[in-house]
């Protein structure tokens, strides 16, 4: 129960690997915020957690493309909790697009929006009032696009490989108080694996020496890991998790 007394905050939380994160950072002890676009599937969550583990659970809806929002949602948690002391920046996109050439400037801006504009936001926010108070983590989910970038979510992939930057850049930022570290995913069959095309789970599965891809809950240790001492000495690193993929 090391979390006992501490706060989580996870964007994308309400399904998913954001819900996978919620339930195992309740189990651990901590009060979360679950943040998402669509507040009542966060409601509907919120209810579970205070049922099953009796943990304060706020539910906010955020866009995290907003710039707005995000500071809308840092001000909810802060006036609930009066600190966070884990954030994790989850929510993502990838629309499918029929081309590169094809690919629309809205498109473009609404992926760099929520992939990277959003966790910039709220890790530069909330650091700066971990670093200010006792400290915290900070762990960004990244994407094994962000070094083996595919022409089918290119955009998706340089805002991951973004976000990897700007984890160094926040961890030497922040320091010693706060660590910020990221998780860098392989194929998770969450619901953005719904947009893969036809095949393509297989095409990841082959190049996969563990032979499939990855199921929500699996984020969950790397997840604690990082929030918790367990990983101390460990800031401006990103850890694949990606069953091997070549």
């Amino acid at each position: 129960m090391e979390l006992k007394g501490k706060v989580a905050l996870v964007t994308g939380g309400s399904r998913g690997m954001g819900e996978a994160m919620i339930h195992a950072f309740a189990a651990a002890g901590a009060d979360v915020v679950i943040a998402s676009r669509k507040l009542e599937n966060c409601m509907t969550l919120a209810e579970e957690i205070r049922n099953q583990y009796g943990h304060k659970a706020l539910p906010v809806a955020c866009n995290v493309s907003s710039w707005e929002q995000c500071d809308d949602l840092i001000d909810s948690a802060y006036s609930e909790f009066g600190k966070v002391d884990v954030l994790v920046n989850n929510a993502g996109l990838s629309p499918v697009y029929p081309s590169l050439d094809q690919v629309s400037e809205a498109l473009f801006d609404k992926v760099i929006g929520v992939n990277l504009k959003g966790p910039f936001r709220l890790a530069s926010v909330i650091g700066a009032r971990m670093a200010k108070g006792d400290g915290g983590s900070i762990i960004n989910i990244s994407s094994i696009e962000a070094s083996r970038p595919d022409p089918n979510a290119l955009p998706y992939a340089a805002a991951k490989g973004g976000l990897n930057v700007m984890t160094e850049g926040l961890a030497k930022a922040f320091g010693p108080k706060v660590r910020v570290n990221a998780i860098q995913c392989g194929p998770f069959l969450t619901d953005i694996a719904k947009g893969w095309t036809e095949g393509i789970q297989g095409e990841f599965e082959a190049l996969t020496p563990l032979g499939r891809c990855g199921q929500a809950e699996e984020i969950v240790g790397a997840a604690v890991y990082f929030a918790t001492s367990a990983s101390s000495f460990a800031t401006g690193a990103v850890l694949r998790l990606d069953g091997g993929m070549r």
